[in-house]
């Protein structure tokens, strides 16, 4: 449920490049930037389609209609779509390969939609497209994400099998009630059984729980707790339930708990957790030694990453810019145009004065806040550029900084938004005023 996967829109604006990426001398022109290396590469496939829409989501989520919708409700995805869907995926791939030719991947996460929809056999075979295409690193992380519906968990193994080494839960809660407010398709006994069985398959594993629900209180936030923790997760991811725009909760939004309410079972999750040996490491991301999310973590230190699939988006780097490219979000409309080699609906070069603000919305919500260095290595701009706003958030108490390092204090994850809109670029000067 990392947001960044997701297309907000899906059309070309004004003076966007859309199609296929263009020749790879376009990327490598001379610039304003200087970036002494390329960071990480990691890789995201969205699968986007689901067996029903949840009334908070605002991911580029579809759900399945037709005749497929009676096969998804049984966990089969019509094997036509599937294999139509896999083709546009590798059309994909190979249109962004001269621009990141080379270039060792060293995570993949295969988010959504709900991809544990597609069977054990299509992940296969998508997969060995990828190998065929990327060279994967030997310990390369592979997630999928899936929901705890009664057919997929019979499907872990295979997926492990399929070349999966890490599965993402959607749990949300262990609480019927608040399952049905969420719209969600699973019951309790279906999430426990669900977290059981990828126990016994992999090594490693995330539960997504969310909080601040529909008439949750403290009470029924630490019977939630209860259950979790007694399953033993590796990893846990906590959201906040946030009512979203263009969402059904939108249009009819439920009555949730108070922000102090809110605030109070956050503090509750963060000691719960660390009790069970579960370091919080990130703003929402919670672990034991050796299970952080290889592939969040590039993310969030500002690492590349290609987005293939129905709305994906890219953040990938270059010796002179940065580049963010959004795929079609209709996929139907992605299903034509990639399989064409024009994936790209929107593509557009970083400018210089938003790279600040767009590296510290990644690296200021982990825990471990980030090298001084590392902001110049990936953003290919001196330390100076940001001078003045670390010297404001240590000032108000959100930062703490040495010579080599900096990182968010309590105060600073607890206001991270006051924290990251200090690196907003300077307003522009208003028409007859100096800059």
């Amino acid at each position: 449920m990392i947001p960044i996967h997701d297309a907000s829109q899906g059309e070309p604006e004004p003076g966007e490049t859309t199609g296929a990426p263009a020749d790879p001398r376009h990327y490598m022109r001379a610039g304003t930037l200087r970036l002494p290396s390329l960071p990480p590469l990691s890789l995201y496939v969205h699968l986007p389609w689901c067996i029903r829409k949840c009334p908070y989501c605002d991911f580029n989520s579809h759900e399945v209609r037709g005749a497929g919708a009676a096969a998804a409700q049984g966990g089969l995805l019509d094997a036509a779509l599937e294999r139509q869907y896999i083709a546009a995926l590798m059309a994909d791939i190979e249109a962004a390969l001269p621009i990141v030719w080379g270039r060792p991947v060293h995570s993949v996460f295969i988010g959504g939609g709900t991809p544990s929809l597609f069977s054990p056999q299509a992940i296969d075979e998508l997969l060995s497209g990828i190998r065929a295409r990327l060279p994967l690193e030997p310990q390369c992380e592979v997630t999928l994400e899936a929901n705890p519906g009664t057919f997929e968990k019979h499907r872990f193994k295979a997926f492990r099998a399929a070349g999966v080494t890490r599965l993402s839960i959607g749990v949300q809660s262990f609480n019927d009630e608040h399952l049905r407010a969420l719209g969600r398709v699973h019951d309790r006994a279906q999430a426990v059984a669900a977290v059981e069985e990828a126990a016994s398959a992999f090594d490693t594993f995330n539960l997504d729980l969310m909080y601040a629900l529909p008439g949750q209180d403290l009470a029924s936030l630490d019977r939630d707790l209860d259950t979790a923790l007694a399953l033993a997760p590796p990893h846990l991811s906590i959201y906040h339930l946030t009512i979203e725009p263009n969402t059904y909760f939108a249009k009819f939004p439920p009555r949730v708990p108070e922000d102090d309410t809110a605030y109070a079972m956050l503090d509750r999750i963060t000691e719960r957790t660390a009790q069970q040996g579960l370091a919080r490491y990130e703003v929402s991301a919670y672990a034991r030694a050796g299970h952080r999310c290889r592939h969040n973590l590039n993310y969030w230190q500002f690492g590349d990453y290609l987005g293939v699939g129905a709305g994906a988006h890219s953040k990938l780097s270059f010796a002179h810019r940065v580049v963010r490219q959004v795929r079609w979000r209709d996929p139907q409309r992605y299903l034509q145009q990639a399989t064409a080699g024009r994936p790209i609906a929107q593509e557009h070069e970083v400018s210089r004065q938003d790279l600040p603000f767009e590296f510290m919305l990644n690296a200021l919500r982990l825990v471990d806040g980030f090298d001084l260095q590392a902001y110049t290595d990936r953003t290919g701009l001196p330390i100076t550029s940001i001078a003045r706003a670390l010297d404001e958030a240590e000032r108000k108490g959100l930062l703490v900084r040495d010579w080599s390092h900096a990182h968010p204090t309590e105060r600073g994850l607890d206001f991270l938004s006051d924290l990251q809109s200090l690196f907003l670029p300077d307003e522009p000067p208003a028409p007859g005023q100096s800059g």
